[in-house]
């Protein structure tokens, strides 16, 4: 398996998929079908990532990192740039099965994932 993609998100929207069989939020207040491809980042990008989507989060619900294996995946996955030359992060174009979710780990705010 090549490195895993993570995907942070609340845990009702994490709960609400695994009833459904599909994850279809891009970020945070945004879906699939309004980005057109699910935000991810690698392990090192991770804490970069939720400083700049969740900042001081401070939610009724807890933060959740999907770990996703994108052997699993049935769609596109892309590594793209913000701005030309920046640093790739990991775009998923379609939903996520749970099936190809292969852990959640519990966010906390100090910047560290735990299963």
């Amino acid at each position: 398996m090549s490195e895993p993609l993570l995907h942070l998100t609340e845990r009702p929207l994490w709960d609400a998929a695994r009833a459904s069989g599909v994850f279809e939020t891009s970020t945070r207040g945004r879906t699939l079908q309004e980005e057109g491809f699910i935000h991810c980042s690698l392990r090192h990008q991770l804490p970069a990532v939720a400083a700049t989507v969740y900042g001081s989060y401070a939610g009724p619900d807890e933060l959740v990192v999907l770990v996703v294996d994108a052997e699993r995946l049935e769609v596109p996955v892309r590594f793209e740039a913000m701005e030309s030359g920046g640093e790739e992060f990991p775009h998923i174009y379609g939903p996520i099965p749970v099936e190809a979710v292969v852990d959640v780990e519990v966010w906390d705010q100090g910047g560290t994932a735990s299963a």
